[in-house]
């Protein structure tokens, strides 16, 4: 009966590790591509594609958050003297 070496085994479970981390990065690779084309496609069919970037992390944040940042930005456009001018409704 052969014996395995501890060495043999910790060879054998890195590369594993390494080919499924190529798998995925391939993988990656090739969703980022189906991403580029809708945004290729969108921007094709008059979409500001800068704005459709943002709205896609908006929707990531959760509400909390989402409102925190508006808050904070108001603010800062605030101090500028940069934020919108109430309107006659608020």
């Amino acid at each position: 009966m052969a014996t395995v070496s501890p060495d043999s085994v910790a060879q054998d479970q890195i590369k594993a590790f390494i080919e499924r981390i190529e798998r995925l990065e391939e993988e990656k690779a090739a969703i980022a591509g189906d991403i580029k084309e809708v945004y290729a496609e969108a921007k094709g069919n008059g979409f500001d594609t800068k704005v459709l970037r943002k709205i896609v992390s908006i929707r990531k944040q959760d509400h909390a958050e989402r409102m925190e940042q508006e808050a904070l930005l108001e603010l800062y456009l605030t101090a500028l003297g940069m934020a919108a001018a109430p309107s006659d409704d608020e």
